[in-house]
C-alpha cells in the first residue's frame, strides 16, 4: 500500500513539474514514476507484491473488457436478428472465493456483463447463483465463469 501511495505522490509531483493537470499528465507520470520505483524495488521495496499486482489488474482489465465486448455483441447481435437464440436459465456456481469482497467483486463482474445476472448466494456463502441468458451448456458456463472470472478475482484480492 505504501509503494502504491508513492506511486501515486511522484505522479502528483510530476504533473506539478510538467505543469500539466489533465489525466494523460497523470497516467504518464504514474507510468514513469513506476518504472523508477520498479527499478529501485529491490533496494527500496524488499518483499512487496505491488509490481505484481498492477500487473494482474492490467491483465485483469484486458480480461473483463474483452469479455465486455463479446458479451455486448452476442446481445447485439441477438437484438438485430430476426430470430432469437436465448436459452436462458439459472446456473448454481460452487463459489472458491470466501470473503464478502471477493464474492461481491466476483457477482458485480457477472451481473456487470450483459447476458448474465447474479441473483443470490446462498446462506452459506458456498454456491452463487447466475441467470444467463444463452446457457447451451451448463458445464461449460459454470467453467468458464470458474476458469475466468473466478480464478482472476482470487489471483488479484488474496
Amino acid at each position: 500500500m505504501n509503494v502504491l501511495l508513492g506511486n501515486i505522490l511522484l505522479a502528483m509531483i510530476w504533473m506539478v513539474i510538467t505543469g500539466s493537470f489533465k489525466p494523460v499528465s497523470f497516467a504518464a507520470g504514474f507510468l514513469f514514476s513506476y518504472l523508477i520505483l520498479w527499478l529501485l524495488r529491490g533496494a527500496i521495496f524488499p518483499g512487496s507484491t505491488y509490481f505484481s499486482k498492477v500487473r494482474q489488474v492490467i491483465g485483469f482489465s484486458g480480461f473483463f473488457i474483452k469479455e465486455l465486448i463479446m458479451a455486448n455483441l452476442k446481445v447485439a447481435h441477438d437484438v438485430l436478428t430476426l430470430r432469437h437464440h436465448m436459452r436462458p436459465g439459472v446456473v448454481a456456481i460452487p463459489l472458491d472465493v470466501e470473503t464478502d469482497a471477493e464474492i461481491t467483486t466476483l457477482a458485480n463482474l457477472i451481473t456487470l456483463t450483459p447476458g448474465t445476472l447474479s441473483l443470490d448466494v446462498s446462506s452459506d456463502r458456498r454456491v452463487l447463483y447466475v441467470h444467463c441468458m444463452y446457457l447451451d451448456d451448463t458445464r461449460g458456463f459454470r467453467r468458464a465463469i470458474k476458469d475466468g472470472f473466478e480464478r482472476r478475482v482470487m489471483e488479484l484480492l488474496r
